[in-house]
């Protein structure tokens, strides 16, 4: 079977078979867990049109085949995971976590790991970063804290799935309307403002970007990083895409990472309710590893 991907303008049909969305809904759900059921049809087909356009393919089913026997097809998954992949989310989104993470988690960090150690290192992983927004800000509220306690060292690890907003996310640059919810005082000391006025932009300081490391992960593969070595696990807003069975699997995955007394922050329209796990629920959307 050959392939002939060419750059040209095209109609692309208006509907995918039955069989055609199955093929696409198991290979996205066996990929990367997300569900894709038959109401999700319509949404499938809109998204992927601009990859069949860039493509110069004039059928799903050429898609198909592409995708799933093309020597590319490897290269082909990304795409097709940014067409799917639903990306939404704001600076200091559920303020409540932050204020959780600023006024307990931490001081009880500095209690504990204080005591003995001079230096303190604290590490966040931000799984499902997005467009960079929740690990910037995490970036802002741990440089917060670390002026104000000697010692204390923190990196965040950022991950998403999706190449696409990952170069957003490391690009950080975003208009002003979108760091409405950052506080005035970490705007002047975490924020460069563009200097044309006219477009509106702010980019985060290059010492805040420092702090955090941006890399794609499939959060469905095994030995993502080391086993134990993170204090806090934010995933928030991810799992909702997940059925229950995926939903337990990830979350335990993810309990393998985070160290014994660590934090799990989920969202708000989230829970882990009769999953059998070594988390100790803390708030309706907090939870810690128990020892």
């Amino acid at each position: 079977m050959s392939f002939n991907i060419t750059q040209h303008s095209m109609a692309i049909p208006k509907h995918m078979s039955g069989g055609e969305f199955k093929r696409l809904s198991d290979f996205i759900f066996n990929h990367c867990g997300i569900k894709m059921p038959p109401v999700k049809k319509i949404m499938l087909e809109s998204r992927l049109q601009k990859r069949l356009r860039s493509l110069g393919m004039e059928s799903y089913g050429e898609y198909c085949d592409y995708l799933f026997h093309s020597p590319d097809r490897e290269n082909e998954y990304p795409h097709m995971i940014d067409c799917v992949t639903t990306n939404k989310t704001d600076f200091f989104r559920e303020p409540v976590h932050f204020k959780f993470l600023s006024d307990k988690l931490l001081p009880e960090f500095v209690n504990t790991e204080g005591d003995s150690n001079d230096t303190m290192k604290f590490t966040v992983w931000s799984a499902g970063c997005s467009s960079g927004e929740e690990p910037y800000t995490l970036a802002m509220v741990l440089s917060d804290f670390a002026s104000q306690h000697a010692g204390f060292q923190f990196s965040i690890i950022a991950t998403d799935i999706s190449n696409k907003v990952l170069d957003i996310a490391r690009l950080a640059i975003y208009g002003e309307e979108q760091a409405a919810n950052v506080p005035m005082q970490m705007k002047q000391k975490y924020l460069l403002r563009g200097k044309d006025r006219q477009n509106k932009l702010v980019r985060i300081a290059p010492k805040t970007r420092s702090h955090v490391q941006f890399k794609r992960v499939n959060l469905m593969d095994d030995k993502i990083m080391p086993r134990e070595s993170i204090d806090v696990i934010f995933c928030r807003n991810v799992i909702i895409y997940f059925t229950r069975e995926t939903q337990f699997e990830l979350i335990g995955r993810l309990c393998t990472y985070l160290k014994a007394g660590g934090y799990l922050f989920l969202g708000h329209s989230e829970n882990i309710h009769g999953f059998s796990l070594p988390l100790a629920r803390v708030s309706s959307t907090i939870y810690r590893k128990e020892s």
